[in-house]
């Protein structure tokens, strides 16, 4: 189950946000008991690139045994 504060992975590109699959963003908001989720993508600065509103099928949990990278942002 994903919580508030969770660290989730998005499971499809969103290129309008410049977001792909894979990309890690933390859960601000569960929505209906986890119908959808505010999820919040940030820069390595900090700074706030993406605020959405994803359905579960959107995100899924960072598994414990994956190592995080980065990636430059257009």
């Amino acid at each position: 189950m994903i919580r508030e504060h969770d660290t989730v992975v998005l499971t499809r590109d969103i290129p309008e946000q410049s977001l792909l699959a894979g990309d890690v963003g933390a859960v601000v908001s569960v929505y209906e008991t986890g119908r959808a989720f505010e999820v919040e993508f940030v820069a390595g600065d900090g700074r706030t690139i993406a605020v959405l509103t994803l359905k579960p099928g959107d995100v899924r949990a960072v598994n414990e045994a994956e190592i995080l990278h980065v990636r430059a942002i257009s």
